[in-house]
């Protein structure tokens, strides 16, 4: 049985600023636009910290009873199925106990919208956190999972936080989107240069093992490059004060040192957390530099 620890470490309580990020990125637009929902922020909020904590638990599942991710192979924190400290079902409950609860916070922005189409988006979103590492042909093991991140981590949850606010996706909205994006998946990138050596021998076909270690570093190094150039636009199409937003560079200098000198392994742990300080200082900064901009 599980202990408490064991199922937060599950939880990967670290990735959870790539989901606060985007929901503040969104909410600094509608702040500017005049158009800002406490209520509703909070509802979108919810919605994406149940989601992240929710594919979280779909991975650890779906890569365990694979074999994929056993206490051998494993580089990073240890997994609840692989370390057989959860059994398979167990996990498996815990992740769809998160989209229920993603899934009933979303039926709130629904009724309080009134857009109900956005039930599609919502399924849409669990049935693709899903499908990253299950079901027979996940996608994640074919080299896709970036285009997940980047889509529903990134250009979904941004805009979608903006528009149950606004009603409407303004053009700074989709940049911040961006922005958000290419830093969600920066942390995917580094998170399987890590695992690269374990995927292979796995026969997981993830975008690093795809790109080999020097391409996927020059990857990470790219997406930092435009995360950054979005939030500059982000900025300047927005309150003036939001280019301080920029300062969440100082973050990124040693990542981008560590991960282009050629460290492996556990030396790539770091990089992973101040990746996502990063993503989360940007968004802080922008909501702030929005709401004192007004």
């Amino acid at each position: 049985m599980a202990t408490a620890a064991e199922w937060l470490e599950g939880a990967r309580l670290r990735t959870l600023p790539a989901a606060v990020a985007p929901v503040l990125a969104g909410s600094a637009v509608a702040v500017d636009l005049g158009g800002f929902d406490a209520g509703r922020a909070l509802l979108a909020l919810l919605v994406a910290l149940a989601l992240q904590v929710g594919v979280n638990y779909a991975n650890d599942y779906s890569d365990g009873v694979r074999g994929t991710d056993s206490a051998e192979k494993r580089v990073g924190p240890k997994r609840l199925v692989g370390s057989g400290a959860a059994t398979p079902g167990q996990v498996r409950a815990a992740a769809f106990g998160c989209f229920a609860v993603a899934a009933a916070a979303g039926l709130g922005l629904v009724v309080l919208t009134g857009a109900w189409w956005l039930i599609a988006v919502g399924a849409a979103c669990i049935v693709a956190a899903w499908f990253y590492t299950g079901g027979s042909r996940p996608y994640g093991y074919l080299g896709l999972g970036e285009v997940f991140v980047f889509v529903f981590f990134g250009l979904v949850a941004t805009c979608g936080t903006t528009y149950v606010q606004l009603l409407r996706v303004p053009p700074s909205s989709v940049w911040a989107g961006v922005s958000m994006g290419a830093l969600a998946c920066a942390i995917l990138v580094v998170n399987n240069l890590r695992d690269i050596d374990g995927d292979v021998a796995s026969g997981k076909r993830t975008l690093a093992v795809r790109l080999g270690a020097d391409g996927t570093r020059g990857l990470y190094l790219g997406l930092v490059l435009v995360s950054m150039g979005a939030l500059l636009v982000t900025a300047l199409l927005t309150s003036p004060e939001a280019i301080f937003a920029l300062a969440a560079w100082a973050l990124l200098s040693g990542p981008v040192r560590t991960v282009l000198g050629g460290a492996v392994g556990l030396a790539l742990i770091p990089v992973l957390k101040w990746t996502g300080l990063a993503q989360l200082l940007a968004g802080v900064l922008l909501f702030v530099g929005s709401w004192f901009g007004r």
